[in-house]
């Protein structure tokens, strides 16, 4: 990674003190200065961009999973000067993998061709199997990942990163059950509940879409709003069983889990 691109990363975003995040939380927040790169994705097609403008995607498709796509969302939605959009090969809502619920993609992949960051969420059932042979949702990913500051995965969307080709020799996280996938893809199985790599950060199962949503908060602005953004999440987990990984449970609590997941998502 060049020192310029990374420079770039650090310091896309510095906004002026006086921004409100959420409800005044990050009231005195120091004055910065945009970055001196231009943002790629200024080309954006019928929509003018905001200066220092940091746009993030958030790709919907039929049968992803809620909190992949929510739990980013939330870390990122309240950083100063970060537009987060929710988008699909079709702008319109799409249902989850429990088909139970829709969240609406407001812009088409067409219209958001190079965002500064890709979140692709995981999914489950025949959606997810769907997605991995959908041309259109791979090739926008591909492409947009050239242009991208940060290209991001939540649990199974390494999969979708993995089918895209953008795996290979990169040290990365899944789902505990999906982990064996990222050999296959030709990426390095890489414990942690994010794993960042160059330009990649793939997140663990569900949940931990949020860890890697508040660091990459930090990442685009700088750690003060990064520990802002927690608190004003209340992000503070306290599970009430402790069998939160694989490894903290028994054989029968992971059967039960996976089971549990495949009969939600049909």
């Amino acid at each position: 990674m060049s020192g310029e691109r990374e420079r770039s990363r650090r310091g896309v975003l510095r906004t002026a003190a006086g921004v409100t995040l959420g409800a005044g939380v990050a009231a005195g927040i120091p004055a910065g200065t945009a970055a001196a790169e231009t943002s790629t994705s200024a080309g954006r097609e019928g929509e003018a961009r905001k200066p220092g403008q940091v746009d993030v995607a958030v790709l919907l498709y039929e049968g992803f999973t809620a909190l992949d796509a929510v739990g980013p969302y939330e870390s990122l939605c309240r950083v100063p000067g970060v537009q987060v959009t929710m988008v699909a090969v079709k702008a319109g809502p799409v249902l989850t993998d429990t088909r139970d619920m829709e969240i609406v993609a407001t812009k088409s992949l067409r219209q958001v061709p190079r965002p500064d960051v890709m979140v692709i969420p995981g999914g489950g059932g025949a959606g997810m199997y769907a997605v991995l042979e959908n041309t259109r949702i791979l090739d926008w990913v591909r492409r947009a990942h050239r242009h991208t500051l940060w290209t991001t995965s939540v649990c199974a969307g390494a999969a979708i990163l993995g089918k895209a080709g953008l795996m290979r020799g990169v040290p990365a996280t899944t789902h505990w059950a999906l982990r064996d996938y990222l050999k296959e893809v030709g990426a390095i199985d890489t414990p942690g509940r994010f794993v960042e790599s160059g330009k990649i950060i793939t997140a663990a199962g569900i949940s931990a879409g949020i860890d890697m949503g508040l660091y990459l908060a930090s990442r685009l602005s700088d750690e003060r709003v990064g520990r802002a953004l927690e608190l004003a999440l209340e992000y503070d987990p306290e599970p009430p069983f402790g069998t939160g990984s694989p490894g903290k449970t028994d054989a029968e609590t992971r059967t039960l889990a996976l089971k549990l997941l495949a009969d939600a998502a049909p």
